[in-house]
């Protein structure tokens, strides 16, 4: 395996940032925020520590298409903007109701690779009062670990968790013989939903085209995942262990399930059989439009985009191909809220 630079779990620069609408409160009292904004989701969740982690309080989650028309134009455009600071006004209420003393928010991918991304932040804090920061992948990939590590499977040797997002990738390569997973190896593709629907486009009103659209998909998502998947290590594939935390991968499992709408208590730490999801992903993409936005688990919101991460998740089967897949609705989020707890004692 080549020689890279751990990402350490619990270290990393601090940029938590205590609410300046909330009062101070004594710790057993205390309320958390933890923001996350996505090139496609806006999502928040607020929580108190509790004996067993924490219980959620409140939370919200919208789909603002950040990242839209980013790869042809590397702005976010207008539109996209005013979608997101609209999603961020109801968090900014929600902060405030809430009385949250510290709130942590973070932008990822879109806000990254945006030329305006920093201007974008400046009106974010000017208009709803939240300090956003745009972090690197690398704390990306950690965080995620840290929100949805607890649903691994148990077993040896190394497990691969990853997170499909609107505009980027994460692997990340772990070693769970410890009390907290240690990193081995990670990468971060620029490839998620909204970035390679808009990279590979095509004539989607014929099975031909829908084909074509969607091997050109696998083909440049495993292109880049190439040089990462020579570091894996090989095994059997009984004992590889693999967990996904994403829309993707949620909703795909909802499909699986037959779901008549999402339910999270049925999805979050469900276990999968991979090639239930490889048949799930082949199915969608083989679907118009018009039939995915039938399905009630994808609708009109997710039915443009899922095709790509149906792409993206086949793509991680192949350098990874385990038995079964893991199933996180948590993440990001539930990352930063352990983080903050933790700095302040609570386990």
């Amino acid at each position: 395996m080549a020689d890279v630079s751990p990402l350490p779990l619990q270290s990393g620069i601090d940029r938590t940032r205590t609410a300046p609408f909330a009062p101070a409160y004594a710790p057993q009292r205390r309320t958390y925020g933890a923001l996350d904004l996505g090139t496609n989701n806006c999502r928040l969740l607020i929580a108190r520590p509790a004996p067993q982690g924490f219980v959620i309080v409140d939370a919200f989650s919208r789909i603002v298409r950040l990242g839209e028309g980013l790869a042809a134009t590397g702005r976010l455009s207008d539109q996209a903007m005013d979608r997101a600071v609209s999603a961020l006004r109801i968090c900014a209420d929600k902060l405030r109701r809430r009385h949250v003393h510290i709130c942590r928010s973070v932008a990822t991918e879109a806000c990254r690779r945006a030329s305006n991304g920093a201007q974008f932040v400046e009106r974010v804090r000017r208009e709803t009062g939240i300090a956003i920061d745009i972090i690197p992948a690398e704390e990306e990939a950690r965080l995620a670990v840290m929100g949805c590590h607890v649903l691994l499977e148990e077993g040896d040797g190394p497990a691969l968790i990853f997170d499909i997002g609107g505009g980027s990738t994460e692997l990340v390569l772990v070693d769970t013989s410890g009390p907290l997973p240690r990193t081995l190896d990670w990468y971060s593709a620029p490839w998620g939903v909204v970035s390679l629907t808009e990279v590979e486009p095509g004539d989607a009103s014929t099975a031909e085209g829908r084909l074509d659209i969607y091997r050109r998909m696998r083909a440049r998502v495993s292109e880049s995942f190439s040089a990462f998947a020579a570091r894996l290590p090989q095994g059997a594939r009984a004992h590889m262990r693999l967990l996904g935390t994403s829309g993707t991968v949620t909703t795909l499992a909802s499909v699986h399930l037959g779901l008549p709408s999402y339910d999270r208590s049925a999805v979050d730490g469900l276990i999968v059989p991979a090639d239930a999801m490889r048949g799930v992903s082949q199915m969608l993409s083989q679907m118009s439009h018009a039939e995915r936005v039938e399905l009630p688990c994808i609708g009109q919101e997710r039915a443009d985009l899922v095709v790509a991460g149906c792409a993206i998740l086949e793509s991680i089967l192949d350098i990874f191909p385990a038995e079964r897949l893991g199933v996180a609705d948590r993440g990001i989020r539930e990352g930063i809220l352990r983080t903050l707890m933790a700095r302040d004692g609570f386990q």
